[in-house]
């Protein structure tokens, strides 16, 4: 583990703390145990603000290979996750005309959740993973040759130069994983054809503060971006950004296009739009973080506030979804196995593992309906409406969900 001193995109050394959420357990390592035996190992949690270049990061960085060589986070088992690769595919091959001659790259490719799209299009398809495991279930059961190395300069400049030259190139939920910014992104430059488009969509950090969702922020998570911090960080490396949407996924997103500075792909008017949002609102000062700690006490409060009273009033409690997002809010807000009697996961690669730090079980979701807890805690409270309708049995049959972001609500 390492703590950064300076900037991971610019180098600047003056860093400003915008919140401190204490030292947390890592959010995607579940226990295979509720005694676990040796005490898990907890990292520092600290964002905070870079006034040169405007990127808002953690200052710890876990190493890559602890994080993600054995991953329990399959993308498949979400609906929504699966409609939206299929739309973003349907998109990209109309846009770009990509046919056999093409190639769709996807870097964190997961179990091939997206690429399975495009080679069901005829559109040749490579996936890079680093998850042996994950990457594995790609190879397998989805037939996506797939590379399990960790993306970067020297992973880009080889590919391209074996003739892998991509088309459109998908990086979804990944560069905020990213330690060498600087790095990845010059890998991105090496990869794309010379008229090629690369695709990042990455949680908003303007939605991140705006809605209070504190919970997004884990020790994979090493940055939270805004269009003006990347823009620096693309111009330094030879890319420019050509077009940006706002979408709803995970508490709102970006997905952000980006070419190579001298391709001829004319730069969309959601660029300078977004830009000129987000100066006017002032994301490139420090003001605009200021006051997020403040808000984050305050849910916790409210929350532990409701669950106090519901198990004062003899009511049951469980969860609703192992993510990361879900660790950290249980082990920041200090909510264990006295309040919440279990987690429910569609995952079968999570069930019958444990919350990190709090050591909840992860059951799967019949137990809803099997134990009918009075109130479930949505955890993945980004996928509620997914969630929500899975459930309607256990609604109908009288259980209520607690949505606790971004404010605390009983649905």
């Amino acid at each position: 583990m390492t703590t950064a001193v300076t900037c991971r995109s610019c180098g600047a050394a003056e860093l400003e703390l915008v919140l401190s959420l204490g030292a947390t357990p890592l959010a995607n390592s579940l226990p295979a145990s509720a005694s676990g035996g040796a005490e898990e190992a907890t990292y520092p949690l600290d964002l905070v603000f870079c006034p040169t270049c405007t990127l808002v990061q953690i200052t710890e960085t876990v190493p890559p290979e602890e994080l993600f060589r054995d991953y329990l986070y399959f993308s498949s088992f979400s609906d929504t996750m699966l409609a939206h690769a299929r739309e973003l595919v349907g998109r990209f091959v109309a846009e770009r005309r990509l046919g056999p001659s093409s190639l769709a790259v996807e870097i964190a490719s997961n179990d091939g959740y997206l690429l399975q799209y495009y080679k069901a299009a005829g559109i040749p398809v490579l996936g890079i993973e680093p998850a042996r495991n994950v990457a594995k279930v790609a190879v397998e059961e989805r037939g996506i040759p797939t590379v399990t190395e960790f993306f970067g300069l020297e992973l880009g400049a080889r590919l391209a130069g074996e003739g892998k030259r991509a088309d459109v190139l998908h990086a979804n939920n990944v560069l905020a994983h990213v330690a060498d910014l600087n790095g990845f992104v010059g890998g991105i430059r090496e990869l794309l054809s010379a008229e090629g488009v690369a695709a990042l969509e990455f949680p908003y950090v303007g939605d991140m503060i705006d809605h209070c969702e504190f919970d997004t922020i884990y020790h994979e998570h090493l940055c939270y971006f805004s269009l003006g911090a990347l823009d620096h960080l693309f111009k330094r490396q030879g890319l420019k950004a050509v077009a940006v949407d706002r979408i709803p996924i995970h508490g709102g997103s970006l997905l952000l296009q980006v070419a190579r500075a001298e391709a001829q792909t004319p730069v969309a008017p959601s660029v300078a739009a977004l830009l000129a949002e987000e100066r006017s609102r002032g994301l490139a000062a420090a003001e605009f973080y200021r006051g997020f700690a403040r808000r984050v006490t305050g849910l916790k409060a409210d929350l532990r506030a409701l669950l106090a009273r519901l198990k004062g009033e003899g009511r049951t409690i469980a969860a609703y979804g192992a993510a990361a997002k879900g660790s950290t809010l249980l082990n920041t807000f200090g909510i264990g196995r006295e309040t919440l009697d279990f987690v429910a996961d569609r995952s079968t690669h999570k069930q019958g593992r444990f919350m990190p730090g709090v050591r909840i079980p992860i059951v799967p979701p019949e137990r809803l309906r099997e134990a009918m807890p009075d109130y479930t805690l949505l955890l993945t409270w980004n996928f509620a409406e997914e969630i929500l309708a899975q459930q309607a049995e256990y609604r109908a049959r009288g259980g209520k969900f607690i949505v606790p972001i971004p404010d605390v609500r009983v649905v």
